[in-house]
């Protein structure tokens, strides 16, 4: 690890109580999720937030994911609720069953649990996640992106808050190093588990951990960790004017699709426009990754020529219309229309939620419009004048089949004659336009 050893000068939870205020505002009566595996570093953020909580009429659940990797864990985790049940603490054990994969299983493992434990909070009302990542680990995350020759961006380390679709991290230790988390479980009278795959050379962060050079000095931490603040102020102040311009150039429409204005390319610095047009192009085509760097650049030599023709990239393609242009989802690239029955609900092309009303009779197939369907939607409510949204959008609107053909078109507001219920779709793109700024502790 990267701290060295120092006197016991244990977390107190006056610094906790300021650190999480620094950070957020809570409710009333709050409740918070705290992941727990059993090691120091979250066994002390789960005491400390318990009474942090208490203090204010609430009350923490910790969360331990059992990854069934190792023989042992599950009695780990036994032995973590005896501990946790002694002081009170509500505790949940999550398990990541099914098959594991035989490659990339820490990345596996990492998705895995989050999954879980996001899923945890959606279930329970429940919008804040604790987690227990500490000053030596911002370090290492640094160190490491630094050493994949990481963008500025990578460079600043962990935000000390995170959004995700249903709750938000926050990591109130970022602070702090971790000798003085396990200094505060020494006053406590609290043992821990250690996890041997922290020292498995198997894997990424253990084996640098082990390798000479990639630990800095004790003298050059105080000047790092200045360092990694300000790359994080850099960004937080990036993500800010990034922001400011896309509420400035586009506008988001439910049905899934942006009308841009292009002109905002010649008044912002081109650094700053490829960044911007990454961003619509995440939320607009759901893609798994970010488009290489190079196919950005040339979208927006596209876009710099005023009659430019249709370009496509990441799902999405960009269309001139009038003195803007719209993006809209790629068909071609599109998730394949899925069932959905009453009472459902389910994420589809990563970029709607689609939910049906336990009120239905009925199920329906999600897709798009397409330009078969738009040949059916003069039949599907034949007198009704369309003068909202311009034609050439249609083919890419969310509709709804049932066996008799085309249901409804429900961002158009046309639905088959005696049809009751429909499902809704909620435009919610895995990657978001926007998310909470960057927060540098």
């Amino acid at each position: 690890m990267l701290t060295q050893v120092s006197p016991a000068n244990p977390l107190t939870f006056e610094e906790f109580d300021s650190a999480l205020a620094a950070l957020a505002r809570f409710e009333f009566r709050p409740l918070l999720a705290v992941a727990v595996s059993g090691g120091p570093d979250s066994l002390a953020l789960a005491i400390l937030a318990d009474r942090w909580a208490r203090a204010r009429h609430g009350e923490i659940c910790a969360l331990t994911v059992d990854h069934r990797l190792r023989p042992e864990s599950s009695a780990e985790t036994q032995r973590l609720n005896a501990w946790l049940s002694a002081r009170s603490i509500r505790h949940e054990i999550l398990i990541w069953s099914g098959e594991k994969p035989e490659t990339g299983i820490q990345e596996a493992a990492r998705i895995a649990r989050y999954r879980l434990l996001a899923g945890w909070c959606r279930e329970h009302g429940c919008p804040h996640l604790l987690t227990a990542h500490h000053r030596d680990d911002q370090i290492e995350t640094h160190l490491i992106r630094r050493r994949a020759h990481s963008g500025l961006d990578g460079l600043a380390a962990m935000s000390a808050l995170r959004e995700l679709a249903d709750c938000r991290i926050v990591r109130p230790l970022l602070a702090f190093p971790k000798y003085r988390l396990v200094a505060f479980l020494d006053t406590e009278d609290q043992p821990f588990i250690t996890d041997p795959s922290n020292l498995n050379p198997a894997f990424e962060r253990s084996r640098l951990r082990q390798c000479e050079g990639f630990m800095p000095a004790a003298t050059e931490l105080p000047s790092l960790r200045i360092e990694i603040r300000k790359l994080g102020i850099q960004r937080a102040s990036r993500e800010h004017i990034l922001n400011a311009s896309l509420a400035q150039a586009l506008s988001l429409h439910p049905a899934g699709f942006a009308v841009f204005d292009p002109k905002i390319l010649s008044r912002i610095p081109q650094e700053l426009a490829e960044r911007l047009l990454s961003a619509i192009v995440a939320t607009i085509g759901g893609g798994q990754y970010p488009a290489r760097r190079e196919r950005i650049a040339r979208l927006h030599d596209v876009l710099a020529v005023p009659r430019s023709r249709a370009h496509t990239l990441g799902g999405c393609c960009f269309v001139r219309w009038r003195e803007r242009v719209l993006v809209v989802r790629e068909l071609a690239a599109a998730a394949e229309p899925s069932r959905i029955s009453p009472g459902e609900h389910i994420f589809w092309d990563r970029r709607f939620i689609v939910q049906h009303s336990t009120g239905g009779t009925h199920s329906f197939t999600s897709g798009y419009l397409g330009s078969a369907g738009v040949g059916q939607l003069t039949r599907l409510a034949p007198k009704k004048r369309r003068n909202g949204l311009p034609r050439l959008l249609f083919p890419i609107l969310p509709a709804l089949w049932d066996e008799h053909g085309l249901a409804a078109v429900p961002h158009l507001g046309d639905r088959r004659e005696g049809i009751g219920v429909v499902p809704e779709f909620i435009f919610r793109p895995v990657h978001p336009l926007t998310e909470a700024g960057f927060a540098v502790v």
